[in-house]
């Protein structure tokens, strides 16, 4: 259904609240000072309003689109996901001085050893034309006394539904830095009482350092695969700030050889 065009009289009525407003801005600097101050309590109790409006409508209207999964992924994929950091809003956007093992929604934790922590993590909206992801993730770094730093990313349950050991994981993130450093990605999988774990350095002087996980050369028991996630692994991230403006994970089969 179309949305309701405003009525004739609504268009009047609001043309003729504009005029009446660019003749108060107009007249302002010699306008008693008694009406003045009635005059700035009616336009402080209209801005309000305004703000949270355009605010909104600025978040609606900015590319990409809220929820979008738009991925770029292989013709094969079986399975593809964007975490819900990068896709809508979290009910808590961000926290400062971060405690290990630290929940930002539901699915992202940050885990590391320092006494006193001086990080900060917080989405951030993303609003450049060549992002599919409509939301991005930012780490602040201040000073660092710990030995790891490390962001945890919870896999949903579909992910282990038929995973085989002839499939490749692969990770495709976008990110920027204030200068350079080391970042590993390590694919944990659950099967049983054991855990596989595949690690990759990320090649960060590609555009989209995109990594594969075989999974042909772990020793995996298909039959009883229970959960996967990955941990991103920051090497010397002291004084940087680390943006991840999109991170999507794919898996398909490996070619048979």
């Amino acid at each position: 259904m179309a949305a309701e065009q405003p009525s004739l009289l609504n268009r009047i009525l609001f043309k003729r609240t504009l005029r009446r407003w660019a003749k108060i801005a107009d007249g302002a600097a010699k306008t008693p000072i008694s009406t003045l101050r009635k005059q700035r309590s009616n336009a402080l109790r209209m801005l309000v309003h305004l703000n949270r409006f355009v605010h909104i409508a600025d978040n609606r209207l900015a590319l990409p689109l809220i929820g979008s999964q738009a991925i770029q992924k292989s013709h094969d994929s079986d399975w593809a996901w964007r975490p819900e950091a990068w896709t809508g809003p979290l009910p808590v956007q961000g926290m400062a001085s971060v405690p290990t093992k630290s929940m930002l929604g539901s699915e992202i934790s940050l885990h590391h050893d320092c006494e006193l922590s001086e990080l900060s993590l917080r989405q951030l909206r993303n609003t450049r034309e060549a992002d599919l992801a409509p939301y991005g993730l930012r780490m602040d770094v201040f000073k660092f006394d710990g030995s790891f730093l490390s962001l945890v990313i919870d896999f949903p349950e579909a992910s282990v539904v038929g995973l085989r050991r002839k499939h490749l994981i692969r990770l495709e993130p976008i990110i920027e830095m204030e200068k350079p450093l080391e970042i590993f990605a390590r694919l944990n999988i659950k099967h049983g009482p054991n855990t596989e774990q595949v690690v990759r350095e990320l090649p960060l002087h590609d555009s989209v350092p995109l990594v594969e996980f075989d999974l042909a050369y772990t020793k995996l028991n298909e039959k009883r695969v229970d959960s996967m996630w990955l941990d991103l692994i920051f090497e010397g991230p002291q004084m940087n700030q680390v943006t991840l403006r999109d991170l999507t994970l794919s898996r398909r089969p490996r070619a048979d050889v």
